[in-house]
């Protein structure tokens, strides 16, 4: 009987590891051709450098090319629907950001549930908003924008690059939470919203760090505050906008993720290889360059981020009756 029972157990365990094998296999040889990282916004943009960043890194790394392809159009949706509806085998994979969880309670109808429907991988870093007046505007602090604003309702128009935005939603933030009143101006981008800011059409935006700080080094924006929880290693003497509205933090953010049930073998390679290119001095570097903060961590870090998120900005796009049909 002992015999017997050993044989069993011999057997048992050999079938166990002849079943995992081929999962094995697939983790030691992915990936074996290029792979598409799927970008929502348009070439050079921040999300698109980021993203050619990210896959030249584990282009180098793992020996296939990580290609960018930009699908832009409806916020970023129809670059995630497109890898939602993507075999799941790690081909194909999304450059996610703060848009993405925005978009979830923005929508009204979409064929797909971001938080459900891609897997998350890694989280790569965030960038802030800085909050900029044109210089006409006569405040120099946050408290002072607060003061001025409610003195003055309705007569301070704020910029974004469209509705939904992550210079919207941070607008609706901070209205919220302070109970000023700006009047919203959206417009198809960041860089034209900017542009109008500069020349006086605008007096507020809470612009994005890499499409703002050249004008603010220039002198042709006043900046008040940074929508992070620490202060910008870009601007150190600008304060947070939290130093002076407790519990306001804001970020872009990026990350990548993958179509749901992709092999937890490769989610798993891909997230190792990311958080090594967030350790390495020169991409750390360039992401720097770009005012952005590295965020390491594992998937299913990234994953509650995700969930945190979408969260947080269900409650600002359901306070500010903010609907896209």
């Amino acid at each position: 009987m002992k015999i017997r029972r050993r044989r069993f157990l011999q057997f048992t365990a050999a079938s166990v590891a002849v079943a995992a094998a081929p999962h094995i296999v697939r983790a030691q040889t992915y990936p074996t051709r290029p792979v598409r990282i799927i970008v929502g916004f348009a070439p050079g943009g921040a999300t698109d450098v980021v993203a050619r960043l990210i896959g030249q890194w584990l282009s180098d790394r793992l020996g296939q090319s990580f290609l960018v392809e930009n699908r832009t159009g409806a916020g970023s949706n129809i670059a995630a629907e497109a890898v939602v509806n993507a075999p799941a085998d790690g081909y194909t994979l999304l450059m996610a950001g703060t848009a993405n969880t925005v978009n979830t309670t923005l929508y009204e109808k979409l064929n797909f549930v971001f938080h459900r429907d891609i897997a998350p991988i890694a989280s790569i870093a965030q960038v802030p908003n800085v909050l900029d007046v044109n210089p006409s505007v006569p405040v120099k602090t946050v408290p002072e924008l607060i003061a001025y604003a409610k003195t003055n309702p309705h007569k301070l128009s704020m910029g974004s690059g469209g509705l939904g935005s992550p210079q919207h939603v941070a607008g609706e933030l901070f209205m919220m939470m302070t109970g000023v009143d700006l009047v919203h101006v959206p417009y198809r981008g960041g860089a034209p919203a900017i542009s109008d800011l500069v020349g006086g059409q605008l007096q507020v935006m809470f612009d994005m760090m890499p499409e703002a700080i050249e004008h603010i080094r220039a002198g042709k924006l006043r900046s008040l505050a940074v929508t992070t929880a620490i202060r910008a290693p870009l601007l150190p003497e600008v304060p947070t906008v939290g130093d002076f509205v407790p519990g306001f933090e804001t970020s872009f953010w990026w990350g990548v993720g993958a179509p749901r049930n992709t092999p937890a073998e490769i989610i798993d390679k891909l997230n190792r290889e990311i958080n090594a290119g967030l350790a390495d001095p020169r991409l750390k570097a360039r992401l720097t360059d770009l005012g952005a903060t590295t965020l390491p961590g594992s998937s299913n870090e990234f994953g509650m981020l995700v969930a945190r998120e979408t969260e947080k900005w269900g409650q600002v796009v359901r306070a500010g009756k903010m609907r896209v049909e």
